[in-house]
């Protein structure tokens, strides 16, 4: 059974500081705020987050070629932060982002410009179907693994 009326929405991710990470997100990678700023504190919070005395503050930001009613790009900042593992490509769970780019190349390059860091080479690879597809993983500036990919 399909839930009715599912559509994606965001995905989240949970900043040091969401405003630098923001502001990366749109100088490099063209993502678009999506007003308002959030701003989040008290009982619903700590109930819905499972987090005690939880403040909650961040943006929406439009991912870039999916119009005004595409999906976002939502970056929290806690007010606590929890101890984590750092991201790793083959970790179960959410492993990345992928954005489409013209040149994997100059994405990378600009990724890297920005803070981000490199976690693998660009490849091609070439699927069961005959397409080539391009890509590498990069990182943003806060280790968050982002694929960048260009297809022929």
């Amino acid at each position: 059974m399909t839930i009715d009326g599912t559509r994606y929405a965001h995905t989240n991710v949970i900043a040091r500081d969401w405003r630098v990470l923001a502001g990366f997100y749109q100088e490099v990678l063209g993502c678009e705020a999506v007003p308002p700023e959030r701003d989040y504190a008290g009982p619903e919070l700590e109930a819905g987050t499972g987090v005690a005395d939880a403040t909650l503050a961040g943006v929406h930001l439009r991912l870039p070629g999916h119009g005004p009613d595409g999906p976002t790009l939502e970056i929290y900042s806690y007010s606590r932060l929890a101890d984590g593992p750092q991201p790793a490509v083959n970790r179960p769970g959410l492993a990345h982002l992928a954005f489409e780019v013209k040149s994997v190349l100059e994405a990378r390059s600009e990724i890297l410009r920005a803070g981000g860091a490199a976690v693998g080479e660009v490849v091609t690879l070439t699927t069961t179907v005959g397409t080539r597809v391009t890509w590498c993983y990069v990182t943003d500036p806060e280790g968050n693994i982002l694929e960048l990919q260009s297809w022929a």
